[in-house]
């Protein structure tokens, strides 16, 4: 059945339900809310982690030694370095490409990258709202009629913001899309487990990949059309499926 095979995955797939849902809420415009999952992905500061400087150093003395760069992707989460240790795994799973666990810990990490992206999208849309306020006079007060010229501080102000927003909402829909396609290996390399398609599908929906979240369901549905968890799927496929053909 599904969820024992699930409970295998449990480590990387609660911080991926967690910030896929997040994630979903703000990528079709539902709402915005702070993730917060802060250290979720990086260890804990679990005694034993390598520090930063001895993994870089094995890396440098053998750069083949996959190992290596597995301990440095652990010590960059622990120390909240979640790009480098982004980079570190990518090396890793590299030289390692049908390891699923590593597959799914980069995964995990785009999924944090998106979330950082998202929270600082979220800070400059505030700092953009309170900092900029002759955006909201501007609207109210008008002159013979016609509206105020547009206050040049304002509109620095409005543009730098957005400009930074705008970065932001390309990060998460470039982070979430390479967690997407970490999946999609995982996929690959196990066609015939359902609770694969799903993870394919929960991270598509993080990405805003309709396409892909329709065709995992679909596969889930095909691998484990008794799961106790099909009913609930069936319901959001349908969902996926009137969104689609509306848009």
């Amino acid at each position: 059945m599904f969820f024992p095979r699930l409970r295998r995955h449990a480590k990387w797939m609660f911080l991926f339900l967690a910030l896929a849902l997040g994630l979903g809420f703000v990528l079709f415009g539902i709402g915005a809310g702070g993730i917060g999952l802060g250290n979720l992905a990086e260890g804990g500061g679990a005694s034993g982690v390598p520090s930063v400087s001895d993994a870089e150093e094995r890396v440098l003395d053998n750069p083949k030694d996959a190992a290596a760069f597995r301990d440095l992707a652990t010590a960059h989460q622990a120390a909240g370095n979640t790009d480098e240790a982004v980079e570190a795994m990518t090396s890793f799973v590299a030289l390692k490409p049908r390891n699923t666990d590593a597959l799914r810990e980069l995964a995990a990490l785009y999924l944090q990258q998106a979330s950082t992206a998202q929270e600082r999208a979220q800070i400059y849309q505030m700092r953009s709202d309170y900092l900029a306020p002759g955006s909201i006079r501007d609207t109210v007060f008008q002159l013979g009629g016609s509206p105020l010229a547009p206050d040049p501080i304002t509109n620095a102000v409005s543009t730098s913001y957005d400009q930074e927003i705008q970065a932001a909402a390309s990060q998460i829909q470039t982070a979430a899309a390479q967690a997407v396609e970490q999946y999609r290996r995982i996929a690959e390399i196990q066609p015939n487990d359902p609770t694969v398609q799903l993870e394919l599908a929960q991270a598509a929906q993080s990405a805003n990949d309709t396409a892909t979240v329709i065709a995992a369901y679909e596969a889930f549905l095909k691998l484990a059309p008794d799961d106790p968890t099909a009913p609930e799927v069936r319901r959001i496929l349908k969902q996926y499926k009137q969104f689609s053909q509306g848009s």
